[in-house]
């Protein structure tokens, strides 16, 4: 089992650090060269891409294999992972199910024709410490159950 994170924008790189180490699981961290830095911590492995809108999912779906995890805030590739059978999970510890996949990609596709019409919503809440150890809490739990 190996956790991939979707890392441009993810705000809960330190969880998972924390539990890839108490685990011993092996983490990638995938993002564009927009955020590359000389100040990666040592002993993780970062992966960049270029900067175009689908690099850094396309890197990922090519890695993931059946039974390993993703952490990653973009629902179409979920949907492509899941059936794959990658445990998927956003950055608020929601694991994201075939079931709910449909739904969650029409609203996406509804949400982005609004905003083509100049239609712009809140967008999500700030994350919280409390969504960042419901996130920890809820992986942690799934991780456990697979080892």
């Amino acid at each position: 089992m190996k956790i991939f994170i979707d890392a441009d924008a993810c705000p809960v790189k330190d969880e998972i650090r924390d539990l890839a180490k108490k685990y011993g699981l092996p983490m990638t961290f995938v993002a564009s060269y927009n955020h590359y830095s000389v100040h990666l911590p040592a002993g993780e492995v970062w992966i960049f891409v270029d900067t175009d809108k689908e690099s850094a999912d396309m890197r990922i779906l090519n890695l993931a294999k059946s039974g390993d995890i993703v952490v990653t805030q973009d629902i179409g590739l979920a949907s492509m992972l899941i059936a794959k059978d990658v445990a998927t999970f956003s950055n608020r510890g929601e694991k994201y199910r075939e079931s709910e996949m449909a739904m969650m990609l029409d609203m996406r596709y509804l949400h982005a024709k609004e905003r083509r019409q100049g239609k712009y919503s809140k967008g999500p809440r700030a994350m919280s410490s409390a969504d960042n150890a419901n996130f920890l809490h809820k992986l942690d739990t799934f991780i456990k159950a697979r080892l």
